[in-house]
């Protein structure tokens, strides 16, 4: 059983940085990783995920640039770094894992999930 947990949401400024992190329990180095997120009134969608061997990455065109992503498989800890922030990217942020990276960020699927965690960028 792998249990997820995000933190490091929050309030910032457009232009501003914010740093996600995903705490999981069971068997994290196995998995295929990611994150994906879901405004009010909108699809949830995929933003990036992480392969387990090659550590290969992905990550939706409207982050590319912005957005690193990371894992730390010794802390079984997922990481969403977060620069230049826009209002746009507003959205509670979810961590999963059991996926294909990257076909599950079309298809949105993932074995295991976390609770999200809110991210508000004003303007």
């Amino acid at each position: 059983q792998v249990r997820m947990k995000e933190s490091g949401g929050g309030l910032v400024q457009a232009g501003g940085s914010l740093r996600l992190s995903c705490t999981t329990t069971g068997y994290f180095d196995l998995y295929a990783i990611g994150w994906f997120r879901q405004a009010p009134g909108k699809e949830r969608e995929g933003v990036s995920c992480i392969t387990y061997s090659t550590l290969s990455t992905y990550y939706t065109d409207s982050v590319k640039g912005r957005f690193t992503i990371s894992r730390d498989n010794a802390e079984n800890t997922l990481y969403l770094q977060m620069n230049n922030l826009k209002p746009e990217d507003t959205a509670m942020y979810y961590c999963a894992a059991g996926l294909r990276c990257p076909d599950d960020m079309t298809t949105l699927q993932a074995n295991y999930w976390g609770q999200g965690t809110q991210v508000t960028v004003s303007s």
